[in-house]
This record gives structure tokens, sequence and C-alpha cells, in this order.
């Protein structure tokens, strides 16, 4: 009861001695620096930001006294793939130490320019560093004192360091430009300020914005064979290869999502206009593979576009899942962006961990894009032998956003005839699988993930088999050439 009331009033003071901070929590503050100290270089626009040569090694400095700084800088250790250092000081922050106005231990610490908290250890060649991310909590509107002791503690010179905080409600103020004398010749960038329940896909954002990201995270969206994935620009692993569930209702849904799970497939795709979303939530729920090892695509459909934001909240409460993996918008309509951005806020509330589009193509790509904040992470399109988009997949790969595709057997009637293509069908034979692993591993070879239907327990574990043979570069010509440009459906 008395850490629960702790932290009531821990809160309430917090609020009240940062009310007076800046209050934007996505602007770049270049104020002047606090009277105790001036600046040796002047901050780089944040948009300018630096772009990691393949040589540059990331570290992700990183003070926490409760825990709210830890997750946003292991989310950006794991993203930029980088090494994580935790100031963690000699002696350690009591909830009395940390109390608002009582005269307590960070209380005097933030009064006195000159104190310096002890650090327990130290980072081992910190000179293999280009770039350092520095993230802390905003105690009386400045950075802890314990940042002070480390940025004294090393030679910065010729290093970039970005830093961040985190605050109830107060922006990054001028916590980062009172640091810039400490740490001489290092070059700064605007720092940004990030709430304690800031998710994995903002820091990435975050992140792509500073062009911080790897060359590999940002443009790579090829395929991990090893590990059957592909890591989305929000940082996100998806399955390369899953089950869709167009016209499958019900039972019929809850026993073909059941089927994948048990033969080791982890993604599925759904949408509103399914209906059949409950089951799908039901099959993942009832399910012995752990939450966070499934992969669940759903979609708002434009008649769900003019309120999408409660859409999403129905979406979640028809699955019974706390969050999706992805949500994409189903195909363009009026509203779209507005419900994009819906989306978009639903990222940043932790309901959504990556968004997208589907049958969005090059025309639609360049008039929306423009208007988004958030790249999409995947787009979802008709790709087939008879309809191949070759001009389109690698328009939006170059984008850094992975291609997915439905109806990979050419749907609504062609199915039969696109298995029992000649082509095919002697590639298949060549091989000893079947047509439909052919056009699976095809799509896979071109960089398209692939959702491919079906009810049937034994086409579904076949359609998961696509790693035991590779097609060569003339099967995958002799597909090539098979493109008629023939869409099978309308959208």
């Amino acid at each position: 009861m008395m850490k629960k009331l702790f932290a009531f009033f821990f809160t309430l003071v917090m609020l009240a001695s940062l009310a007076a901070c800046n209050s934007n929590s996505e602007s770049q503050s270049q104020s002047e620096p606090s009277s105790e100290s001036e600046p040796v270089s002047e901050p780089k626009e944040p948009a300018a930001g630096l772009k990691p040569e393949e040589t540059n090694k990331v570290l992700v400095v990183y003070f926490s006294a409760t825990g709210t700084t830890k997750s946003l800088a292991e989310y950006a250790a794991d993203i930029l793939h980088a090494d994580i250092y935790e100031i963690v000081p000699e002696v350690s922050y009591t909830e009395d130490d940390l109390a608002y106005y009582t005269n307590g231990r960070a209380d005097r610490e933030q009064n006195d320019p000159s104190a310096r908290p002890a650090i327990s250890d130290s980072v081992e060649n910190i000179g293999q560093y280009d770039t350092i991310l520095l993230g802390y909590p905003i105690w009386h509107g400045q950075a802890p004192r314990i940042i002070s002791t480390f940025l004294e503690s090393y030679d910065f010179s010729g290093k970039t360091i970005l830093p961040f905080c985190t605050s109830h409600s107060s922006g990054i103020g001028n916590s980062d430009t009172g640091l810039y004398s400490l740490a001489q010749g290092a070059k700064w960038l605007g720092g940004r300020r990030f709430a304690a329940d800031t998710s994995r896909g903002d820091i990435a954002a975050w992140l792509d914005e500073m062009k911080m990201m790897p060359a590999e995270a940002e443009e790579d969206t090829s395929f991990d064979f090893v590990s059957r994935t592909v890591t989305l620009n929000s940082g996100y692993e998806m399955p390369v290869m899953g089950l869709g569930t167009y016209s499958l209702s019900d039972e019929e849904c809850y026993n073909a999502v059941a089927a994948l799970l048990e033969a080791g497939g982890r993604l599925i795709d759904t949408a509103y206009i399914y209906h059949n979303e409950a089951a799908v939530g039901r099959a993942v729920r009832e399910s012995s593979v752990p939450r966070d090892e499934i992969f669940v695509i759903t979609k708002l459909y434009p008649s769900q576009f003019s309120n999408a934001a409660n859409a999403i909240d129905e979406a979640l409460e028809r699955m019974g899942l706390d969050y999706v993996d992805l949500m994409l918008l189903h195909h363009p309509g009026d509203g779209d962006v507005d419900a994009y951005k819906a989306m978009e806020q639903a990222v940043k509330d932790g309901k959504i961990h990556s968004i997208g589009l589907s049958n969005w193509y090059v025309e639609e790509l360049e008039k929306f894009l423009p208007q988004v904040t958030i790249t999409p992470a995947l787009i979802q399109n008709e790709i087939h032998p008879y309809y191949q988009e070759n001009d389109v997949i690698p328009y939006i790969q170059n984008l850094g956003i992975v291609v997915q595709g439905w109806y990979p057997f050419g749907g609504r009637g062609h199915t039969g005839e696109l298995l029992g293509d000649e082509t095919i069908s002697a590639i298949a034979k060549t091989h000893g699988v079947t047509s439909a692993q052919v056009i699976l591993r095809w799509n896979l070879q071109k960089g398209v993930a692939v959702i491919p239907g079906s009810s049937n327990p034994d086409h579904i574990r076949e359609n998961l088999d696509l790693f035991s043979f590779a097609l060569t570069d003339e099967e995958m010509e002799q597909i090539n050439a098979l493109d008629r440009n023939e869409k099978h459906d309308w959208y």
C-alpha cells in the first residue's frame, strides 16, 4: 500500500514540477543550454541525422531509475543491432531518494551542478563506438547528474551523440543542450522525449527519421531462409509463409488455423470482411503456442474508414487479443488517409505492432505515402504466375516495404488451370514436389511472402514445406515467362 501511495504522490509532483517544460513531445528543442554550462558544438538539425556506414558501431547507453528508460533503450539496441550499456550507480536510488520536493537525494543532486554520483563500472573500449545513443529520465527538467558523471568519464571526440529522454509530460527541454560541454568534441543530434508507453514501432520510426537505421534494415526486404522470416521496417519479424483465411468461416476457419499452428506455421491472415476474425482469435487463444510466436494480420474495410479507431478496438475485441501484429487497409477508399492515421495512433497505443496496405499500386502509393507518417511495413497485392506485378514489386521493395501476395494459385476459378500449367508441372516433377509448392517457392525467391488459403490440413502442411528445394535461375525465368498481366480480382 505504501508503494502505491508513494507512486501516486510521485506522479503528482512530477507533473507539477514539469508543467513549465515544453509539452510538445515531437518537437526538437534548440533552446539555450542551462547557465551551468556552455555548448562546445552546435547540435545538428534532427532531420539531418547521421547515416552510419557499415563500419559504424553504435552503443546505446542509458540510466533508468524506474525501468521506463530501460525498455526504450532495449528497443533501440535491438533495432540497431547495437551494444547496450546501463549506467548503474554505486549506490542505488531508493523510492525515498526519488521523492520530489522532500530534499531527498535526487532533489539535492539536481540542485547542485557539481554533483557527480559515482558509477559502479565502465564501458570497455569505448573508442570502438562511433555513435552513442544516450537515454535518461527527466529529473526537475534536466538529465540526472549521473549522466554528467558518465559524459565526463570518456573521450567523445569525433563521436556522434543522440540523446533521448523519458518523461510523463514534458519535452526534452534543454536537458540535452545542457550536456554539450561535458562531452568535449562530440557532435550532438537534437534529442527526443518519449512517454512511458512508447512502442517499439515508435522507436523504429524515430531512428528512421534520424537516419540512424542500418542500411540493411532501411532497404533490405530479403528473406532469411534459415529462420523463414523477414524483418519488417517496424522492427518486427514476420514469417514469410502462412495461411490465408479468405472464404473460411467459423469452425472451418478455426480448424484450419489450428492445423497451421500444429504443423509449425505461425502466420495467419484475416480481415473484417472475411467475417472470421473471431474464429482466428479463438484458435490463437486456445493454441498451446505462445501468443508472441504467432503473427496475426487483419484488415480494415473501406466501410470502416470513417470510424477507424472504433473499428480497431472492435477487431481486438472480436479476436480476444491484446494486440494485432499487423493491420492493413483492405483497399483504397474514401477516408483511407484518416483511417491510416488512426492505425498510426493505435501503434503508439500498443494496440497494433505494424501497419500496412492491401491493393495499393504505384500510382496509389505515390499519392498516399506523402500524406502519412509511418511508412507501411507491408503491402499485400494479388500476385501469381499469370499476374506477376514485375514493375510493382521492386518499386515497393525499394521503399523498404515487404511485399505479400494473395491468390498465389490464381483464385476464383483459376486454381486448376494454374496448378495444371505444363511449365509449372514439369518443374514440380523435376524436384519431386507439387505445383503448389513450386508456385509458393517462386514467390519466396522473388521476395514475396505468401498466404495461400486452404482448409485441408494436408495442403496446409504441404504449403509450409518450401525449404527442401530451390528453383534454379532458369526455372525462375520459365515461370516469369508465364506472365499474362491477367488480374483475377477487381481490387
